[in-house]
């Protein structure tokens, strides 16, 4: 049987759309106006870049209102709180996009109502759709993570049977390019660099939401087990995903001493994991640079209509990442889990 396009969801997670806003400074804090959109208020990777944007906002004195979904993946509650931000008068809309190709309407409507579009973590589809893009550079954090992968398995690698538990069925871009940055680390045509799912790779035991959250990840795994007990390199699309992921093995009775987790985000409770050993390598991110930066820049607009610059050759701004683990391989490069405890976040 064929199993490498086979797309499991992950069962009675349910998508809802409601966002809480709340102002986070008074008025008195001065006249710009700014909104921050994150997926969730649960994720620490989002809880953090919330905590980055608040503490930026009140150093310039901006009136900063935060809207945050329940589960990744709620687009229409996201289209909402583009509306609100454009109806309170705000000069800018820093946004991680649930649904990266269908924001890009919402978000014309707020820039020709004036207001600058700073996407974090997540590229709009296509990318210049953002005002500008603060972002770890996704492709190389997956990257990372496969070519360690490949690289510790060593010669076992050419019989590896890897789950790829992957964020949305929507395949917003982060998702997209820490999967295909993955594969491509770990010497795996992708085909279709712009989409994942369309590998014929026969080691690819196939593709599972997790919704970038624990339940979702336990779901997800359990799902490719029941396809192929055998499985022993794991993709995740982050780490609360892959603590779930390493949760079911257990409870499979799998022994996790042979099998790979690999994951992106960089979190404090990541990095534990992989200094306990269930998590074997993870690329580190940094939400608070990305929040802070983001902040800055609608500071600059409102002051003078300056918009941001991006990387070098690149075109977004490079928040940086560093793959963080304690076995570090040839051709690698890396951090100790010392390190990344101390740059982690969350």
């Amino acid at each position: 049987m064929k199993l490498s396009n086979k797309i499991l969801g992950a069962a009675a997670i349910s998508v809802v759309a409601a966002f809480s806003a709340s102002p986070a400074l008074s008025a008195s804090h001065g006249p710009v106006g700014a909104c921050l959109i994150t997926k969730t208020d649960t994720n620490p990777f989002f809880v953090k870049m919330k905590e980055g944007a608040l503490a930026k906002a009140e150093e310039l004195g901006i009136e900063l209102s935060t809207f945050a979904g329940k589960t990744d993946g709620d687009h229409e509650s996201q289209v909402a709180a583009i509306e609100t931000c454009i109806a309170s008068g705000a000069k800018g809309i820093l946004i991680a996009a649930s649904d990266t190709k269908a924001i890009v309407e919402p978000l014309a409507i707020a820039q020709e109502a004036g207001l600058l579009v700073i996407a974090l973590d997540t590229p709009l589809q296509p990318i210049n759709a953002a005002d500008a893009t603060f972002a770890t550079d996704n492709f190389e954090a997956g990257r990372l993570i496969g070519a360690w992968a490949a690289a510790t398995m060593g010669d076992a690698a050419a019989d590896a049977k890897i789950a790829m538990l992957d964020l949305h069925e929507s395949q917003p871009s982060v998702g997209v390019l820490r999967d295909q940055g993955f594969l491509t680390g770990f010497g795996i045509d992708v085909v279709d660099v712009n989409k994942w799912g369309d590998e014929t790779d026969a080691r690819i035991v196939g593709n599972a939401i997790t919704l970038g959250n624990n339940e979702g990840g336990r779901t997800a795994m359990e799902g490719l087990l029941l396809l192929e007990p055998g499985i022993n390199v794991v993709y995740t699309i982050n780490e609360p995903a892959a603590d779930g992921a390493f949760e079911t093995l257990n409870a499979f009775g799998v022994d996790t001493s042979g099998v790979l987790i690999v994951s992106v985000d960089g979190g404090c409770p990541g990095v534990k994991s992989v200094a306990e050993g269930s998590i074997g390598a993870t690329a580190q991110q940094y939400p608070l640079l990305m929040a802070s930066l983001g902040v800055e820049a609608i500071a600059a607009w409102a002051a003078d209509g300056t918009k941001p610059e991006n990387s070098p050759g690149l075109d977004f701004f490079n928040t940086g990442v560093n793959l963080v683990t304690d076995s570090p391989v040839d051709g690698v490069p890396s951090i100790s889990v010392a390190e990344g405890t101390d740059r982690c976040w969350g």
